[in-house]
């Protein structure tokens, strides 16, 4: 298996539970947030959801510059919405996790802001990163479900709220 065949085949697993995840993130509490410094249940789910994009932009950029490119939210207003925003963008994802971008994968991509670099490092790192922070963050957004008291979908197995 090669490693973009690795790559694509974490994308689906990882988009099966996630999927499963944001659609149970309850239309009437996207303006919740457990704590002042935390975002939104609505602001982290769409970052979920935003997070396969980062796979095209890892392969066919060599950065991202936030003083060129400030961040844009999508603007989601219900769970509907942000499944289908999540699922345009693995489609987006599957679309460019293909052997013709393999070649690519040493090559370094930068993250800064100006002159400020935050890293350099090897597209392959950018990726498992990408993939790390869709499992990352749907564990906050598990936490955000549990204190709201919604039962959480198993990621790797049953959760406590599913029967063994």
């Amino acid at each position: 298996m090669t490693i973009i065949q690795q790559f694509s085949r974490q994308l689906e697993q990882e988009a099966q539970t996630t999927r499963k995840m944001l659609a149970i993130v309850p239309n009437d509490k996207y303006d919740w947030k457990p704590h002042e410094k935390s975002m939104t249940i609505k602001r982290l789910a769409t970052h979920i959801a935003e997070l396969p994009t980062w796979i095209k932009m890892t392969l066919t950029t060599d950065e991202l510059d936030f003083a060129n490119n400030p961040y844009e939210v999508e603007n989601v207003n219900s769970t509907g919405e942000l499944l289908a925003y999540f699922e345009k963008n693995v489609e987006e994802g599957r679309a460019y996790l293909k052997e013709e971008y393999a070649d690519k994968l040493s090559e370094n991509w930068t993250l800064r802001s100006g002159d400020t670099i935050y890293s350099v490092e090897p597209k392959i790192d950018v990726l498992r990163m990408s993939l790390s922070q869709i499992i990352h963050h749907r564990a906050q957004l598990g936490v955000y479900l549990r204190l709201l008291d919604i039962p959480i979908p198993g990621s790797y197995g049953p959760s406590a709220d599913e029967s063994f």
